[in-house]
């Protein structure tokens, strides 16, 4: 079979699969965003919501998780989620008022919560940039200690000394 005809059949097969999840998600009411932020009005129904460098406002229900990346969350006033709420280097807030039957979990940001609220599961909060430093900077100096060590076998193996040949008997005269 032609290189092309594998390519183009991969590549059409790529873009059925990506077509067929956005159907999904549409039917499920669950949304993605990335660099734009996620409302979710009154008297509105949603699935999973996942904002990635942006915010999420919840004002009607979730009936699945709440992530945001690189943004904040804000649950207003009548707002409940069935799911677990995830805020990684952004906040979380809860206004009066709002219930949440999962977990709530703030890294490198902080949770802030109306005594009104109803919360079923844990709130843990890691404030503080220093855990968005450690997120990224333990995985770098792990890759950077293999290609470190990558680098020093291969300059070892070419610095081997060559071989050295027996030395010839000199002719004195």
């Amino acid at each position: 079979m032609p290189r092309y005809l594998t390519l183009s059949s991969i590549s059409i097969a790529a873009v059925l699969a990506l077509f067929s999840t956005g159907a999904a998600a549409q039917k499920s009411g669950d949304r993605v965003q990335i660099a734009r932020d996620i409302v979710v009005q009154p008297n509105e129904k949603t699935g999973d919501l996942v904002c990635v460098a942006c915010s999420i406002r919840v004002r009607g229900q979730t009936a699945g998780d709440v992530v945001a990346v690189a943004g904040s969350v804000t649950f207003e006033t009548g707002a409940q989620v069935a799911g677990d709420t995830v805020a990684v280097g952004g906040s979380i807030r809860l206004e009066s008022g709002t219930q949440v039957a999962g977990d709530i979990t703030a890294v490198a940001g902080t949770v802030r919560r109306d005594p009104q609220a109803i919360i079923a599961g844990d709130v843990t909060s890691m404030e503080g940039t220093g855990w968005m430093l450690l997120l990224v900077l333990v995985p770098l100096l792990f890759f950077g200690g293999i290609v470190a060590l990558i680098v020093w076998l291969v300059q070892r193996s070419r610095a081997a000394p060559a071989p050295a040949y027996p030395a010839t008997p000199s002719t004195r005269s």
